[in-house]
Formats: C-alpha cells, structure tokens, sequence
C-alpha cells in the first residue's frame, strides 16, 4: 500500500468514526421533555358543524323550525341574547338546530331554569317516525334525572334513567356535554371546574345509530319539556370534538415510513377517548415540530360495505406515493359493540386526503383476526416486501413482525413475541437505520433491533410520562427531524391517567408529553 493510498484509507476511516458518532442509537438519546397538555372539551380543539346562536336569530321559524307535541304549546322568544321556552301548562318542544352525526359532541348552555320539566336533545328523522332522546329532569333549579327515550310509530320501545352519578346540588345552570360515541355516550355536567360525567348509555342493542341510514336522515333538536315555567339558553352546539384524552399517537407517514412534514407540520392519528373500548374515534391532528401547538384537524370512520360507519382507533395511515393514494391499517375496536363480531385489524384505503375535517376510508379485512392491536406498517425497500409490527395477545400484549409481497394480504410472521409486554409499537428511522419501539408495563420504552426484534437497549427521558402508581404503558412516537431544526428528534407521548368520575370499565386516558431529543454527551 502506498502512502497516498493509506492516507485515503486513513481519511475513510475517520469519516466513517464521525459519521457513526454523529448518528446515535436510540438508547444514546436524551429525551427532555418540553411541556404537557390535556384536552377536555377544549373550545379551540373543535370542528363546527352546527349550531344555535339567539343572537343570530332573524326570521325564528326558517332558521330553526320548531314542533310542538302537545295540544298546549310554549313560548319562544330572544331576549338579552337568550332563547327563552315558557309555559303555563304540560308542553313538549323540539326545535331543529342542525344534522346528525353519532359521533359528535353535542352541548346545551343554559342559562337557568324555573319551575319542573326537563331539557336535552332529539335526533330524529324529518317524519318523527323514530326519535331518539337524552333529556336532563330538573325541578325548581336543580337536575333530578337523566332519561334516555326511544320512540317508533309513536310507541315507546326504550325509557330508562341512565343517571350514573348526579350530586344532590348540581344545578341546572352551565353546560350540559353530551359525548355521541356511536354505540354509546357519556353525559357530563359542567359549571365551575372539570366536566362531570352524570349519565352513560350503552344503546346499540336498540338503535345502531352508526348505520348510514341514520347519519343520512336523521337531524338534531333541542328538546324542552316544561310542566310549568321556563328554559332559558344561551346557545346549543355540535362540533367533532377531541374529548376529554388522547391516546395512541402515531405519526402519518409515507409508505416507507418516513414522517409526512407537509405544510411545516407533523401529522399524527391519535385515538379521542370516549369510553369503554367500543366508544372511541379516530382523531388526526397536526404540530409545528418546532413548538408544542397541536391542532386538531379531524376525524376518520371507516367503511366495510355494511351499511355501518365504523369506529376504529389505534391507525396507522400512510400516502403511498408510487399509488397516489391513503392507506393504513387500524384495528377493530368496533367489534367489541357487536357480540358476534371479532376483532381484527383492518386495510383501509381513500383517494381523498383523509387528514381534514369528517372523512371516511374504505376498510377491508385481510385476514389477521383475533387480539391483535397497534399495527405500523411500511414498505422495506431493502428487502423489497411490506412488514407490519404489532401487538398480539400471547399471554398478554407482545410485539410481533409480519411480512407480506401486498400491503393488504397474506402476511405472515417473521420474528416475534419480543419477552415484554408491549404497546404502541412503531418502526422509526435513527440515522437512517430502522428500529422498534414499544412501551411496556416495566416503567421503561423498549428498543428492538429491525427486523429480528432483539432487545436494544431502553428510551432515555428525564420525565416518563408516569408516576410511581400509574400505569406506563404508553405510546413512544419517537420521530427523527430533518436537518435545520434545533433539536434532531422529539418524541410525543401519552399518560394512562383516566378522566375522574368515570363509571365501569373505561379506557379515558390521557394528557399529551412533549420530549425534545439530544445526543448524549
């Protein structure tokens, strides 16, 4: 070897040590975090989709139709910005105020109420042929009950009180949140403080209100009942709305898994909590990865060809460029709403861009059935086949590695279960090497080797997004920025603390952590 020949392989040499110390593996990370937010039924976290203003009110009957029930019929009128409903005798009152959609949110602001009667909402179809009703019982000021009523061809097929907690001096002043979630809902009560949760209902074994036929025909009323005296409200509304936690982040990518960066913005799917595991939507939202300013920006249903818009949560949704189209894969929560229904993961596709607004993916499945959840999905260019890594049920939660020549079949599994419990597992590129990432119940987030899954060390925070009594298994989100930033990596996580006062099982987590990442000195 010559001497210009070693001093070449010299400078090789040496650039290749400062390539390697300039790309860190994921355990040689420090994770600080930035800050932590929790949406509860945030105003500015919302998308409209109708409402009620008294002050808005010119021409009452065109804008907002009103249908009288009883023989006797109430009053209404705007006054001081407030729509007042009185009467001196039994009335019963439906005033449209927009469509329906069963997974919006729906709220009542009332400004006070006289006398006995109750107050809610009523979705039904311009025929009244079946009506759908939540209504809050108040009497001389103060809430009594809350009933849930279904009517067909003027029979009564369901009336029940749904109350589940209702203090003996909550008023009937503030807002009234009722949460839609599709086979379900939540009713919570707020004046001062958190919203409290006073009612739920499990509904779906007598109306299904996630069938299109209801989405298409059926519409939104405010309902006022009075046996004697008035309602006075400020103003009702529905929104999609992104709840009272969030959970499952997973950031949009392209096929290959590289994060989507459009419009300066991270795009994230993440699960708005509703209730029990049936009861939860598919939210996007998106952040300037620079600052912590998350926006939500919409929701997504999914179609089987069923007649059903369906609910699935836990997605991973990718643009395919060489297709020019949405794909993904989510799971099927939905299943636990149907007792002969199983749970699968699903492949979902759309031509339109599914990121804004109300949006709906066709939804297949492909024959991965059971507890399977959490699945990323990206195409191996290396090894020229589309690999999944997900969570299967063997003897609680594990992540596995499946492989197929499609995106949407006949996958099998390549490596896997990992010894951990895992959760939120996710595939992400740490100076252009591929790596998994998993939470655990072990107070740590784990880091796999791709694609074998061998144990590669653990995530290195100065705040996990835990306590000592909570639980950990959370979602790492762990994403590597391009050039120019001043911080190369951030990783957005959830807590699992559930929203108090809720009744029965219930998945209602969680408050959003921030992490910025730098390279260990």
């Amino acid at each position: 070897m010559n001497r210009l020949t070693f001093f070449l392989f010299k400078i090789a040499l040496l650039l290749a040590s400062f390539s390697v110390k300039s790309q860190p593996a994921p355990d040689e990370i420090h994770f600080v975090r930035q800050g932590v937010r929790r949406f509860i039924f945030d105003d500015t976290q919302t998308i409209p989709l109708a409402a009620l203003h008294p002050n808005e009110i010119i021409g009452m009957q065109a804008m907002y139709p009103v249908i009288h029930h009883m023989e006797a019929h109430a009053e209404l009128n705007v006054l001081d910005g407030q729509l007042r409903i009185t009467a001196e005798a039994e009335t019963q009152t439906s005033v449209w105020f927009g469509g329906f959609n069963p997974f919006a949110t729906y709220t009542l602001d009332l400004a006070s109420c006289e006398g006995e009667g109750a107050f809610g909402f009523e979705f039904s179809g311009a025929t009244k042929k079946e009506r759908f009703l939540i209504t809050v019982n108040y009497q001389d000021n103060w809430i009594t009950d809350v009933q849930q009523l279904l009517i067909r061809n003027d029979k009564i097929v369901v009336s029940e009180s749904i109350a589940t907690a209702i203090p003996p001096t909550l008023t009937s002043r503030g807002k009234f949140i009722l949460q839609m979630l599709g086979s379900g809902l939540t009713l919570y009560s707020q004046n001062d403080g958190l919203p409290l949760p006073i009612a739920q209902s499990d509904f779906s074994q007598h109306i299904d209100l996630r069938k299109k036929d209801y989405v298409h025909s059926f519409q939104s009323n405010l309902f006022v009942q009075i046996e004697s005296g008035a309602v006075h409200l400020n103003k009702v509304t529905s929104v999609l709305g992104s709840g009272m936690g969030l959970a499952d982040i997973r950031a949009i990518t392209y096929e290959d898994g590289t994060p989507l960066l459009d419009q300066g913005r991270i795009w994230y799917t993440m699960t708005i909590r509703g209730r029990a595991l049936p009861h939860h939507v598919q939210g996007v939202f998106s952040m300037n990865p620079s600052v912590f300013d998350l926006r939500f920006e919409g929701v997504i249903l999914f179609d089987r060809q069923d007649g059903i818009l369906r609910n699935e949560v836990a997605s991973h949704i990718f643009y395919d460029r060489n297709d020019k189209v949405w794909r993904g894969i989510t799971t099927g929560f939905s299943a636990y709403a149907h007792p002969d229904e199983q749970k699968q993961l699903l492949a979902v596709e759309s031509a339109k861009d599914p990121r804004f607004g109300f949006s709906v993916m066709q939804a297949t499945p492909f024959g991965v059935v059971g507890d399977i959840e959490d699945p990323h999905i990206l195409f191996d260019e290396t090894a020229q086949k589309w690999r999944i890594l997900t969570c299967e049920n063997n003897d609680g939660y594990k992540a596995i590695l499946l492989e197929s020549d499609s995106w949407n079949k006949d996958y099998r599994r390549i490596a896997g279960p990992v010894a951990h419990n895992s959760t939120g597992t996710s595939i992400q590129r740490i100076g252009g090497k591929l790596y998994c990432f998993s939470g655990s119940q072990k107070r740590k987030i784990f880091i796999y080797s791709y694609p074998d899954l061998h144990e590669a060390g653990t995530l290195n925070m100065d705040l996990p997004p835990w306590d000592e009594k909570s639980g950990t298994r959370v979602w790492p989100n762990v994403i590597e920025l391009p050039e120019g930033y001043p911080f190369r990596y951030i990783a957005l996580m959830m807590d699992r603390f559930n929203y108090p006062g809720s009744t029965g099982p219930n998945w209602t987590y969680g408050a959003l952590y921030l992490y910025h990442g730098y390279d260990s000195p």
